[in-house]
């Protein structure tokens, strides 16, 4: 049933349909016609025209200021996309640089807060071991950092 209601359906649009070349003429709200292939209301009456020759127009090439005007903007299109992703990459760059100093700083951090003693390597090549203050101080330093690389994540 639905079958054939959409068939008729069809058929009642395709007859309602302009065929090429047809013209109609409607009416304006003030009484004036207007003539169109394509009537906005019904009813329009169809008017039977018949040419016996076409008029020939010249076809101006698009004008240089406005083929210009349209590379110009498909160039700041380019760029503008080209600098979005160059922003976006950066932004992903930053973040796994972000993350990777994250890491770094929380493994310093266990190093220096696990152990016993802490030394600095000398002009030599040899060790000086640090006094209580200034391992206290390494520690500082250490979380210090760990908080400035870590904060948000």
């Amino acid at each position: 049933m639905h079958r054939i209601a959409v068939a008729a359906f069809a058929t009642l649009a395709l007859g309602f349909t302009a065929q090429a070349g047809d013209v109609f003429v409607t009416k304006d709200a003030q009484g004036n016609p207007i003539y169109t292939d394509r009537p906005e209301s019904l009813p329009a009456q169809k008017i039977d025209m018949a040419t016996s020759q076409t008029g020939t127009v010249d076809v101006k090439p698009p004008s240089a200021p406005t083929a210009a005007t349209y590379a110009a903007d498909e160039k700041a299109r380019a760029e503008a996309a080209k600098q979005a992703a160059e922003a976006r990459q950066a932004a992903a760059l930053t973040a796994t640089d972000k993350a990777k100093r994250c890491q770094d700083a929380r493994a310093q951090y266990q190093n220096v807060m696990n152990a016993r003693r802490l030394y600095e390597d000398d002009e030599k090549g040899g060790r000086r071991y640090l006094d209580s203050a200034e391992i206290d101080a390494a520690r500082a330093d250490a979380k210090k950092l760990m908080d400035e690389f870590c904060s948000g994540t």
